[in-house]
This record gives C-alpha cells, structure tokens and sequence, in this order.
C-alpha cells in the first residue's frame, strides 16, 4: 500500500495542447529568469553579506556623551558624541528611531530622557531639553498602557535616570505620585531580584547598571567583560562602567566602535555573527538561498572556525549558539551538542536570557532541537521537551522579553510548533514566511533598532519574484502531467484513485527550482503510477493480470497489442514502460549514460513486493514482524518515486554508487518510517479489510501481551529513531560516497510523509487544499504585502 492511499483526491486542469512543449517551456522560463531584473536586487543583498548594518541609537550614544574627559571633569571624553545628539533630535521633540513603531513610545521617553540627561551634564541644548521634556509630557501615559513593548530594563532604568535628572535640577513632568509608584515598583524588582540569588538576575543588574546613581561593586561588573573590553556588547552599559571604573578595556571597546560608527554608537555591537546567520536563515525560509550559495558558504566556514575557536560571541548567547548549532549541522560540518548542557532546562533560567524569559531565545533552542543525528543526544531531548512545552504555554511568560513585537513572536511560535523540522515542505515554508515577511523589523533591546542584514525590501521582492517565477513552471509542468495521465488513458481505470495534484505538489512543494523540471516531472509521473499499481494489486486485478504486468516489466521488450491479458494490464504496462523510457532519455544528458535498466529493476522490486502482499491476503497467511517489514518497507512505493529521480537532480550518480549500502540505507530508513506512520493512521480500516500491518502483527505476534495504544507507541518510538538516523545519514560528510543533492531528496520525502501523516497534528483536509493551491497556483502580490504591512503598524495606532 503506498502513500497516496491517505492524500484525499484533489482536481487538477487538464488541457490537450503537445505535451513536447514542455521543456521547451522551461527553457524559456529559465531563460526568463536570468534576463530579469533580479540581478540588481541580488547584488545589493550580495553586498549585505560584506557588511553588517546597525542603527544608531541614541540612547546608547547619551551614555557615550556623558563620560567626562581624562584631563577635565567639566569637558566630555567623546564631544563628537554630545554634537550628534544636538544634531540628531526628532521634529516632535524625542531622540530613538525615526519612523518607531507605535508601541515603541516607551523606548523614545528613555531614549529622550539619557538624551536630556547628556545635555544638561555639559550645559548645552536648553532649547532641545525643553523640547524633549514636553515630548516626555506628552506621551508620559504609555507607561502605564499594558500593551506597549518596554525595553529590557525600562522598570529599572527609567525611574533611575529620572532621580539622577532630578540631582542635575531638571524639571521633570511627572507627578510625585506617579514618581513614587515608578521607583516602588523598581525597588520591589530589585529586592524580588537579590533574594534570588540567581546567576541571571546578578547578570541582568550588571546588563542595565548605567541606570544605578550608585555604581555596583567592581568586580560584580568587571567579570562580565569581554575580550573586546565590552560589558554585553553593550555601548551604554561599558561607556558607564569606564565612567566609574576608568577601566582601559572598556576605552578600548568604546573607542573600536566609534571608529568604526564615527561620532554615534549602536546598541550592540559586534552583531556581525548572529546578523548574517539570520540573514542566511532568512533566505533558506523564503527559499532564496540558491542564489547566494557561495555567500552562504563563505559566512558557514567562518562561523565553523568561529565555533573551534569557542568564539564567546557565540557561545555567550543561547539564540546566536543555537542558530549557528542549527545551521552549521544542517549544512554537514560536524558541531557538537555539548555547548547546549550550559542551557540545560535547570540552567537556562540562570542566564541573563532565562532570567529576562526571552522568546527568541527559547525558540531557536527549539529549533535547534529539532536537528538530532546522535543517539546519546539526550541534551537535545531534553531540550526539545521542555522548550516545546515552555512555547505551547499560551500567553507564556516567556513571551515578556521577546527581542521583537509580540505579533511577530507569535507568528513565530504558532509556526514552529505546527509545523516541526521533519514535516515542513520548502515551498510551505517559502511562501508563509513570504507573507509573514517585516520589511521594517525592528528589535528591541535596552532600546530599539534596526539592520537591513535581518530585514529589508530587496529581500523581500526577490523572494516575491521567485516564488511567483518558479509557480509559473509549476503550473505549466502540472497541465503537462494532466495531458498525460489522459493521453496514457490512466484516467480509464476505474479501480485507480487519481492523485497526480498531490504527487505533483509533494515534488514542487520540496524541489521547485527551475532546472529542476526533470526531476520533479519524473517524481510526480511515477507518484501517479504507483498509486495505480497499488490499486491495481490492492483491488483492481486477478492474480493472473498481476503475474502478467510483472513479467511483462521482465521481458520488457514486447507488443503489448498481443500479450496483455486485459486492457488494464495493457495501460500500466504501456504507461510505466514509456514513463521508464523517458528517464532514461532524460539521464543521459545528465548522467552521460541510459539508466534505464535500474529503474526496471526498482519497478520490478517493487511489483514483486505488491505481489507478495496480495498472496498473503489471498491465502490468508500471518509472516512475522521481520518478513511483514522487509517487504513492506519496498511495497511502500517510493523507490520509483524517489530513486529515479537521483539521476536528476544534477551530480553523477555512477552505477557503483547507485547501488552501494549507503543508498540502500537512505532509502530502507526512509520507507520504513513511511511504511510505519502509513500503518498506524490504516490500522482500523485495513483490520475492518481483513488486511494485516505492522500494529496488528506486533499484537498478533505478543500472545496477546501488547494492546493497540502499546503497539502504536512502539510504532512511533521506531519512528523517531529511523527519523533522526535518516537525517544523521543525510547530514553525513566523512565516508559518504551519495552526493548531498541526492541525498537531500531521501529526506524532502520524509517531509512529504511526516506532513500528509500530521493529521493528529491539526493539519486538515481543508488547509491540505488552501496549501496545494497556494504552492501551484495562486501568485503572491509584492504590493498587498507592503501595504498590509504598513496597515498593520498603522493598526496599532488605535
């Protein structure tokens, strides 16, 4: 019984123009592709992997400003500084971000009030101190408005600057009661904090000590700093602990950045390793990354060297390991999970991100989870129980310092948790991460900013033109395949459920770049085919016609007008044979020879395998577990569907490696896990059928030992193991002979089956639909998605 006997029937066009167009067709697509104006866009997304971009802030640039000079405490260290303040005010009186978004008020009147605080230290910019005060007024109600985002520390820090405000004589706007409630609510953070003697609270103290009047003790400060001289890559924080300590590092750091920013600091700096590992995830989401391969490569190798190294910018920050854990071992360098023990479920609340109950950093260690090859990976296990379990919680706390708006997060979250590595098809993907797409994400930190690395229009439209470009093959390739399932008069047979929508979506939804037709052409004709085979030995045929169609594939070389015992034999003979024929054809160009013969044999292998299962239901026999499996795992049906199209997708794939134990692994690995979830969800119709499979035989063989629900949760325990050793297999580098692009397709299928099996999941029927005809059908408009995205933020404002 193959796949397709769960996929419901799902209609497709059918036309009855020259099938031959084709090729020509994509051709032509392809050629369209290079000859659009997408080289520009490539280009200025090319150039962003050279150089890391980071907004200003202000905020951070105050504190810079305020450090007195060496040789005269009335004169600032850094005036470059002071002057970019005085320069840099907004029209409505606040200093941040231009264009903030609206629930980004509270990052303005801190960033406002350090802006104030710098110029009245040097006794400068009355004019510009009136203005953000009233600016201050105007807007003091959000502090109190629940659904504005504060930024890390905002409870802390902003009660604090305005005492220190208020040492300097300014005349702050805020009423001694709502002072009083400000500062109480500080003090009653600070106290909940030291009586929690927590790793995590003495690290976020130190994270937001430019916000103490008094400062903290030397050495609580100083053994958070870094080897760049940095306290967090924090300007603010490091600028205040060399105004209090004079500690030469901390210069150091302060005078790297403003060499490289000239007279302004960002709010973090170096982000370098986490922006373009964003970037480069990015672009895998939206399904853009073949064309910045060696970019991508380029930014891997360093970040492989960086991760030998023990880089602290790495491993100081769980979403940045995490992120770098992820796609290095995606990519096939060897990482170890050990770095993941300092984040332990007992350990992670401990650490300034456990402690701010961030909601990035919870999911990318998700995510990175999810990329077990080890079976002692018991780190990653448990990682992924207690992080799945800490996002599912609705309205988590751990949503309270997520680095992005909460929306944003959720969308993130929502996904993640639908949709695991294992069952998300490239094409779902791209096009969900296309509409979720925020052109203008801003982040938040101690304040707000920006990176066009982890965000921006080009990206954007390039992802856009590809999708749309890549859904205009489709759609041509899926009218093709429906002229030939009639020309082929498949659609005669009464017996055989057409599924040619979904074979053609499983492939286009996993491998959906144009020189990639033949491959996805060939996936989809012999996804049809098997399907009809199946039926055909399930229900639709005597043993007689079953005995003929495979020794008819045996013979191969006959007149199928004299020795065909029925009109349905003769069919799938003469649709499977020319199917056979045009593979070969069509592997010569790539292969530089016909592989005609090794796709007989796999539709050989697998009609005897069919064969085999119609004879025990025929004679009623009960095999055990391990004969059931060793010829379940081959009646499953992928072998045509996959194994044909390894001569396709580009490498050579020579005749010895064709048939080494390494292919034969990926692919027994890959059915097994098949066959099994197949066998879980058929269970009670096959038992109503009389039919046998692998949860029925696990009962029949205990002697009545082993219920349902034990032998189910044996079944996925299985599961899970040939899952992560499939991936493992994949992944592998050292020793293997498959190349990488083959191997790929082994586990693009895992993915087909784990989403087509998530039933229990929640993926229905319905949306089964809306996601085939948004892969193969529906274009995605660049323009509703900029202005939805500006609806949104507009939204916001009521």
């Amino acid at each position: 019984m193959s796949l397709s006997r769960f996929m419901a029937p799902l209609s497709c066009t059918s036309s009855t123009s020259d099938s031959s167009m084709i090729t020509s067709n994509v051709k032509e697509n392809m050629n369209t592709t290079t000859a659009l104006c997408f080289e520009d866009t490539k280009e200025k997304i090319k150039n962003m992997f050279n150089k890391v971009e980071l907004s200003i802030s202000s905020y951070d640039t105050a504190f810079v400003a305020m450090i007195p000079s060496s040789t005269s405490l009335h004169a600032p260290f850094f005036p470059q500084c002071l002057n970019w303040l005085l320069d840099n005010q907004l029209v409505d009186g606040s200093w941040g971000l231009p264009d903030r978004h609206p629930l980004l008020k509270n990052d303005a009147i801190l960033s406002t009030l350090a802006c104030i605080l710098a110029l009245k230290q040097w006794g400068i910019g009355e004019d510009k101190m009136n203005k953000g005060l009233h600016f201050i007024e105007s807007n003091f109600t959000s502090i109190n408005d629940d659904k504005q985002h504060h930024p890390i520390g905002f409870d802390i820090l902003f009660p604090s600057l305005v005492e220190y405000a208020q040492t300097l004589g300014i005349n702050l706007p805020i009423q001694a009661t709502s002072l009083e409630a400000m500062i109480q609510k500080r003090d009653k953070e600070l106290q909940r904090g030291s009586e929690s003697n927590s790793e995590g609270w003495r690290e976020y103290l130190a994270y937001v000590s430019e916000g103490m009047l008094m400062p903290l003790d030397l050495n609580t400060i100083i053994k958070y700093q870094r080897k760049n001289g940095s306290l967090f890559n924090s300007p603010a924080t490091t600028a205040a602990a060399f105004h209090h300590l004079k500690n030469a590092n901390c210069l150091s750091y302060l005078q790297s950045v403003l060499q490289k920013f000239g007279n302004a600091v960002p709010t973090v700096y170096p982000l370098d390793i986490y922006a373009r590992l964003y970037m480069i995830d990015s672009l895998e989401r939206l399904g853009i990354n073949h064309h910045f391969e060696e970019d991508i490569q380029s930014v891997l190798d360093e970040t492989y060297r960086y991760w030998l190294q023990g880089e602290e910018t790495i491993f100081l920050d769980p979403t940045t390991c995490a992120m770098a854990f992820r796609m290095l071992r995606l990519n096939g360098y060897d990482v170890s999970s050990d770095p993941f023990f300092r984040y332990s479920e007992d350990k992670f609340p401990h650490s300034l991100k456990g402690y701010l109950k961030d909601a990035s950093a919870v999911l990318e260690l998700y995510r990175a989870s999810q990329v077990i090859v080890h079976p002692e990976e018991s780190v990653l296990v448990k990682q992924s129980s207690w992080t799945r379990n800490l996002l599912k919680q609705d309205s988590s706390g751990y949503q309270l310092y997520a680095d992005k708006l909460r929306i944003y997060v959720d969308n993130e979250v929502n996904d993640v948790l639908k949709f695991p590595h294992h069952a998300n098809l490239e094409r779902i993907l791209n096009r969900r991460s296309v509409e979720h797409y925020n052109v203008d994400e801003t982040r938040i930190l101690k304040t707000s900013y920006r990176s066009c690395n982890l965000a921006n229009q080009e990206i954007l439209k390039l992802a856009v033109g590809d999708f749309n470009l890549c859904q205009s093959i489709h759609s041509k390739e899926l009218k093709q395949l429906s002229r030939w399932v009639v020309e082929s008069k498949l659609d005669k047979l009464e017996f055989a459920r057409q599924k040619l929508a979904y074979c053609y979506f499983s492939s286009a939804a996993t491998s959906f770049s144009p020189e990639l037709s033949d491959a996805r052409i060939s996936w989809a004709k012999n996804g049809v085919l098997t399907t009809v085979v199946d039926d055909f030995f399930d229900v639709g045929s005597s043993e007689e016609e079953q005995l003929n169609l495979i020794q008819l594939v045996e013979k191969w070389d006959v007149d199928v007008s004299t020795v065909c015992c029925s009109e349905a034999v003769k069919i799938i003979f003469s649709a499977v044979r020319s199917t056979i024929c045009e593979i070969g054809e069509k592997s010569v160009e790539r292969q530089g020879r016909n592989v005609k013969d090794n796709v007989i044999k796999i539709w050989l292998d697998l009609m005897r395998s069919m064969y085999t299962e119609a004879e025990w239901l025929r004679t009623k026999a009960t095999p055990t577990m391990n004969d059931y499996m060793q010829n379940a795992y081959v009646s499953f049906a992928l072998g045509p569907i996959v194994l044909p199209a390894l001569y396709l997708v580009g490498p050579k794939l020579s005749d010895n490696v064709a048939e080494n134990q390494e292919l034969n692994h990926l692919f027994k690995t890959m059915s097994t896990c098949g066959r099994l979830l197949n066998d879980i969800q058929g269970f009670k119709r096959e038992s109503e059928e009389g039919k046998l499979n692998a949860v029925s035989l696990h009962m029949i063989h205990s002697n009545g030992d082993v219920t349902y629900e034990d032998a189910v949760d044996k079944m996925k325990g299985v599961i899970e193991d040939k899952r992560r050793e499939l991936l493992r297999l994949v992944l592998k580098e050292r020793g293997s002979l498959v190349p990488r692009d083959c191997k790929d397709l082994f586990w693009k299928m895992m993915k087909v089956l784990n989403l087509f099996y998530i039933k229990d999941d929640g993926f229905t029927s319905n949306e089964m639909h809306s996601t085939v005809n948004g892969v193969l059908k529906e274009p995605i408009i660049l323009s509703e998605l900029l202005v939805d995205s500006k609806s949104n933020t507009l939204s916001q404002k009521h």
